[in-house]
């Protein structure tokens, strides 16, 4: 999983940039109305894990609470809305990097037209299904600030007694991974010690990385970038690996 942390912080601070210009917003309401349409209309999140997660998401990216309270209310049908498909698309992209896309759309061929497109654009290849899947798992992934954390060796007793699977320390940062099934009691673990919890989230993880030239590294943040910044298109998940010098381009722009 090296360099996932890093990855996380761009995702992070480009959702940032997205909520600005309301953007975020749209696609954690869809992700909010799917939780409860997929979880049998259940909209108490304490009954629905799929739907906590995407509330604390919300949450997370400082989303009003009206614009919650409106989301659940369109997932249980006390509001007209419109119907959301999952989907996932799987390719390639530049240096051969494994792109994973997770979509919600009311219309399938036009995002699946939007999708191809944009992976043509960038220098990528939409793949069939199954074609990368297989080099992902899905994992929590929970940050917590290392300067949150006062006694180090008893966090990690903990982390590791609540359920997770692993910790990395990076770039000021504990990443701890855990299976889906753990991840709600990792949570509340560190949030009964009082650790701040930065950010928490079910995502695909690569098992294992691919390292890219500056200049491929660049064309592929370009094809994340212009993916992720698709109405439909929820979460990208790559394999690249990114180095400090790509990280400092792309600070630079």
């Amino acid at each position: 999983m090296s360099g996932h942390s890093k990855w996380h912080s761009i995702k992070h601070k480009k959702a940032k940039e997205d909520a600005k210009r309301g953007n975020l917003f749209g696609k954690l309401s869809k992700g909010i109305i799917v939780a409860i349409k997929d979880g049998g209309g259940v909209s108490d999140p304490r009954d629905n894990i799929t739907l906590a997660n995407a509330i604390a998401k919300a949450k997370e990216y400082n989303m009003p609470q009206a614009n919650i309270d409106r989301a659940i209310k369109r997932g249980t049908g006390e509001i007209e809305g419109e119907n959301y498909e999952s989907i996932a698309y799987e390719g390639y992209g530049p240096g051969g990097i494994a792109v994973m896309v997770e979509a919600l759309t009311e219309n399938r061929n036009r995002t699946a037209s939007d999708v191809r497109n944009t992976f043509g654009k960038y220098g990528g290849n939409l793949g069939e299904s199954g074609s990368v899947s297989w080099q992902f798992e899905r994992k929590g992934l929970i940050v917590v600030e290392k300067s949150a954390v006062k006694d180090e060796e008893a966090f990690m007793l903990e982390v590791i007694d609540s359920g997770a699977e692993d910790i990395e320390e990076a770039d000021g940062f504990f990443e701890i991974k855990a299976d889906p099934s753990d991840f709600v009691r990792v949570k509340e673990s560190l949030q009964k010690s009082d650790i701040t919890i930065k950010s928490s989230e079910i995502s695909l993880v690569p098992k294992s990385t691919v390292e890219l030239t500056l200049e491929e590294g660049k064309k592929a943040m370009r094809l994340i970038n212009a993916l992720e910044d698709h109405d439909d298109i929820q979460n990208v998940h790559s394999n690249i690996e990114l180095s400090q010098e790509i990280m400092d381009a792309l600070d630079e722009g």
